[in-house]
């Protein structure tokens, strides 16, 4: 693997204070997305930006960050990739990841590619019917996986923090250009994790950056304490990372 499965890590953070300006959605009348628009002359005409989640997935901070990118002119889409099955934020010790990941919290709602890849792949169809001529991804965490399995579906550019349960096949056959950034501290993606991806993504030859932000853990770009110096750097340096490598490869406006 280029990183490791979630763990407990995955679900621990603060919520972001703000109100959300964007709407909820089902796409096919069955999957339910946010979608934050950019206001009136703003928007970067035909660019779009599918935002795979953590495993907390459409929730408080998720929504703030898809409003963040709308501002910037891109209309993000925020995707449920859980079947309204979500982790709980600040999950406590005990919860079995596995058996989630596996089965669902009912038994009967499994959340491994066979079930989330058509989803992604009906959001990207979703964000290219709303005139999205330009496609990006952003992916948190558990999202990551699924930016990096689907530039073959359309994903042109990617941006990925602090990724889990990415495979080295996967990452190896991107399709565009990918930035990451990374944390210190991280038994997700940790450092030989992060040192074997770099080796990959000089083979892929595609243009890729990753940026390493000491004194944060895992999550910091989602889920990082605003009231923390460190964090609150950390978490913004990591947004503008993202909307930075869109703007370069789409050209800026």
């Amino acid at each position: 693997m280029a990183s490791n499965p979630p763990a407990r890590c995955c679900t621990l953070g603060t919520l972001f204070e703000g109100t959300p300006k964007g709407k909820l959605i089902k796409i096919d009348d069955k999957i339910d997305a946010y979608v934050a628009t950019p206001a009136d002359g703003e928007a970067k005409e035909g660019r779009g930006i599918l935002l795979s989640p953590d495993v907390i997935g459409i929730w408080q901070n998720s929504k703030l960050l898809a409003d963040l990118f709308a501002e910037n002119g891109y209309t993000t889409v925020v995707v449920d990739l859980f079947n309204g099955d979500p982790v709980k934020l600040n999950r406590p010790p005990g919860f079995d990841f596995e058996k989630w990941l596996k089965h669902g919290s009912d038994g009967n709602n499994p959340h491994t590619p066979p079930y989330i890849d058509p989803i992604i792949e009906a959001s990207i169809k979703y964000l290219k019917s709303i005139g999205t001529t330009k496609l990006a991804a952003v992916g948190y965490c558990f999202g990551a996986k699924y930016v990096i399995r689907h530039y073959k579906n359309g994903i042109e550019v990617g941006f990925v923090a602090h990724p889990s349960f990415v495979e080295e096949d996967e990452l190896a056959a991107i399709g565009g250009p990918l930035s990451i950034a990374a944390a210190e501290t991280d038994n997700i993606f940790t450092t030989e994790k992060r040192h074997k991806s770099e080796e990959i993504l000089k083979g892929t030859k595609k243009p890729f950056q990753i940026n390493l932000f000491s004194g944060v853990e895992h999550g910091f770009a989602v889920r990082g304490n605003l009231e923390v110096g460190t964090q609150k750097f950390a978490k913004e340096q990591a947004f503008l990372q993202a909307v930075n490598w869109f703007d370069n490869y789409f050209g800026a406006e």
